[in-house]
């Protein structure tokens, strides 16, 4: 293909993967487009579900809610008279309706069939299921650059994730917690128990109940947050636990989690979306292993650790196990209270200089 001219890119919309935690971990890509691209418009096309992730995100112009149908989102598109598409899903209906609104540029990668639709057709990397999530869509970021007539942005490779929270987010966040209840000299333990697309993901709800009692002996504040459709998991652990969290799952939007998790002590949660928004803002986050693969969905952050103990069965990728579900039953509730408890007083005493007052 002939290389493109910078003032042919004047409006340029992304289509951001749909789940919460793909959404992060397209961050590193979107900053990039942002250094690859300083003078064009760049507007995130994404679900309302995940579109909380933007929120005071300093690398995009605006945000485009998608709207559910086909035809409504061609709409969307020719209203936004958008110069070039990125398609960072695989779907094949991302790539038609680019199409279907005349997006003059569309490059994506040549999944599900769809190369014809595009372009600029890239091949699936062959490393893909061998390297982080975040570099799939960086990919496609290097290979704008190289269709770009322009001098290259020094890149390392490294992604670049950053998720910014606010002051007054954090105060909101804040307020929310003590009028569900919580004081505030307590240090927080944000717990997310479920997982939206995976029960096998999922660590046991009694032993979720049980580290929340473990927590809010050792003086913590704790909070299960999640989405409504993880209530279902938060009612159980409260149901077990003997010592009763803060629950906030289903009562948040995704920029009110954000939040929240910004003022946290220690986040421990399975491999789901907050396990990613924790790591972008920089909150210590645990996050626990089971039939998925740590090398393409690990949280990206030095203050993010992974805990698994994985039988030979595992990564499976299974949505439900089909025997005894023992990447999970063997980590041990002592295991994940030692872990947390130790980050959390790590950044404890970086931050004051002392040694937590947690027990």
């Amino acid at each position: 293909m002939d290389k493109i001219k910078p003032y042919q890119l004047g409006r340029v919309v992304v289509r951001v993967p749909t789940w919460v935690g793909d959404a992060v971990m397209s961050v590193p890509a979107l900053r990039h487009l942002r250094r690859v691209l300083p003078g064009s418009h760049i507007t995130v096309a994404v679900t309302a579900g995940a579109a909380g992730v933007f929120t005071e995100a300093d690398f995009i112009d605006d945000i485009l809610i998608v709207e559910s149908g086909f035809m409504p989102v061609v709409r969307q598109l020719r209203r936004g008279k958008f110069d070039l598409a990125l398609l960072f899903p695989n779907a094949f209906s991302g790539a038609l309706a680019a199409f279907a609104a005349r997006v003059p540029f569309r490059i994506g990668f040549d999944s599900e069939r769809r190369g014809f639709l595009l372009t600029t057709a890239l091949p699936v990397p062959t490393w893909k299921h061998d390297k982080h999530e975040s570099y799939y869509y960086l990919e496609i970021i290097n290979s704008l650059e190289r269709l770009v007539v322009r001098s290259p942005v020094a890149n390392d490779g490294e992604p670049h994730f950053g998720l910014a929270v606010s002051a007054q987010r954090k105060e909101d966040a804040r307020r929310m917690l003590s009028e569900n209840g919580a004081t505030s000299d307590k240090p927080v333990a944000i717990i997310c128990p479920g997982s939206v697309n995976s029960r096998a993901k999922r660590w046991p709800a009694e032993r979720f109940a049980q580290l929340t009692d473990r927590l809010i002996e050792a003086g913590m504040q704790v909070v299960l947050i999640g989405s409504t459709a993880e209530r279902p998991v938060s009612d159980e652990v409260c149901k077990q636990a003997q010592r009763k969290p803060i629950v906030l799952t289903g009562k948040t939007t995704i920029a009110e989690v954000a939040a929240l998790i910004g003022i946290a002590n220690i986040l421990v949660t399975n491999d789901t979306g907050p396990a990613h928004i924790g790591a972008a803002i920089g909150t210590p986050t645990l996050v626990i292993f089971g039939p998925t693969n740590p090398l393409t969905t690990y949280p990206m952050s030095p203050l993010a650790e992974i805990i698994r103990q994985p039988p030979d069965c595992a990564p499976c990728m299974l949505r439900d196990c089909p025997i005894d579900h023992r990447c999970m039953t063997a980590i041990s509730v002592e295991s994940i209270f030692e872990r947390a408890m130790t980050m959390s007083r790590r950044v404890e005493t970086q931050v004051n200089g002392s040694s937590s007052d947690i027990s």
